[in-house]
């Protein structure tokens, strides 16, 4: 029997290729493993890329927002103007402070702001009890240097005819010469004295130094007078010439050399309903601002009717034709930094160029742009201190970025 079971299983072998293989359910073990082998690849794949994913979208979104978003226009272009204007402040030909030169208190005053003087009119009278009683003292002091000097003078006489009869000895006259030298001294320093006390009482009467108007009186009847420009009421007056007015004008760089002495201008006055005066350039400073890059320009305007008042706005219009195509920006569009006046301006790559400009005039919010801008230029409006030359940037739509 033992020998028919061997047989049996060697027939088994050799039905089966001679070789042993796993049954049924061995093979499906195997499958099963192997399918969730591959769904575990695959779901940490899928979560590796999803990390990955989220990791590069947040560097983007971290990159974008680290671009400064701003806000651009473009430079307005001005229409061709035909005679340069420019805006100015009127001032007085001549104008002074006057102060008092001695201390003591005001006793009266005569004239009051708007007041037309004349040169040597007095202004106001100031009481000095204290320089009074000191031109008293010195005016005694020097009638007693006045006595002592006609004593040494006889005693000195009175010795000399003695020591030529030989009853004195030489010294002594010359003790009595020398004492009517020094009396003499003494009443010149007395005379010199009384003299400077007398010019200090002078001036507690305040004259006008030239003709023209008081625009301002800042004491009044009982006020403690300080002589100089010291203490809180040192200025009493201010007293301006007004015929003829100065007008300074600050003119761009380049018109400098268009507008030289003679130069014909007419003064529009927006206060006086836009009228006009004629004036000529007097005189200019031969030198550019370099802060404002500007030549400062004085025009003199007769003005025998006082109708133009000191510090009123006026407009100044030259006889220079003007040709050409102006632009200008508003004034936060620009950089004001220690190399000079910049605009920054983005192009086609969202890269910020800061681009030198020239200023010419200023209108108030907008300002006139000589050189450095072009019409189709993108110039950032309140450009932040920090933006460099190179820097990336990311233009706002549909508006302006404040």
């Amino acid at each position: 029997m033992n020998g028919h079971v061997i047989d049996t299983e060697l027939d088994e072998s050799e039905v089966n290729g001679g070789t042993l293989e796993p049954t049924p359910h061995k093979r499906r073990g195997y499958l099963v493993a192997a399918i969730l082998a591959v769904v575990f690849l695959v779901a940490a794949i899928v979560g590796l890329a999803s990390r990955f994913s989220e990791r590069r979208a947040l560097a983007k979104e971290t990159e974008t927002l680290a671009i400064t978003t701003v806000g651009v226009i473009h430079p307005k272009v001005e229409p061709p103007q035909q005679q340069l204007v420019l805006p100015s402040t009127l001032q007085a030909y001549i104008e002074s402070p006057i102060y008092a030169r001695t201390n003591g208190y005001l006793l009266k005053w005569y004239k009051d702001i708007g007041s037309r003087v004349e040169k040597g009119e007095r202004l106001a009278d100031i009481e000095t009890p204290e320089i009074d009683q000191e031109l008293q003292q010195a005016r005694a002091a020097r009638d007693q240097s006045a006595a002592q000097v006609e004593i040494a003078k006889t005693s000195a006489k009175r010795w000399e005819n003695l020591q030529q009869m030989d009853a004195v000895a030489q010294q002594e006259t010359d003790e009595r010469t020398n004492a009517y030298s020094q009396a003499q001294a003494n009443l010149a320093a007395a005379t010199a004295n009384v003299r400077r006390l007398e010019e200090l009482e002078s001036f507690k009467h305040i004259y006008a130094p030239f003709s023209g108007v008081l625009t301002r009186r800042n004491v009044d009847i009982g006020a403690l007078i300080n002589a100089g420009n010291t203490g809180s009421n040192q200025q009493l007056f201010n007293i301006a010439r007004v015929d003829p007015i100065r007008v300074y004008v600050s003119v761009p760089e380049i018109y400098a050399p268009s507008v030289s002495p003679g130069v014909r201008a007419t003064i529009g006055i927006p206060s006086l309903n836009g009228r006009q005066f004629s004036g000529k350039v007097a005189r200019n400073a031969d030198s550019i601002d370099t802060t404002t890059r500007t030549l400062l320009t004085e025009i003199d305007v007769p003005n025998p009717k006082g109708e133009l008042l000191p510090g009123a706005y006026a407009q100044v219009h030259f006889d220079l034709k003007i040709q050409g195509i102006g632009l200008s920006v508003p004034v936060n569009a620009l950089m004001f930094r220690s190399e000079g006046t910049r605009a920054a301006v983005v192009d086609a790559n969202g890269k910020v160029h800061l681009q030198p400009v020239v200023i010419g005039r200023d209108y108030g919010l907008d300002v006139e742009i000589l050189s450095g801008l072009q019409p189709s230029d993108s110039v950032v409006l309140n450009p932040s201190d920090s933006l460099e030359d190179g820097q990336q940037v990311a233009v706002k739509q549909g508006g302006r970025a404040q």
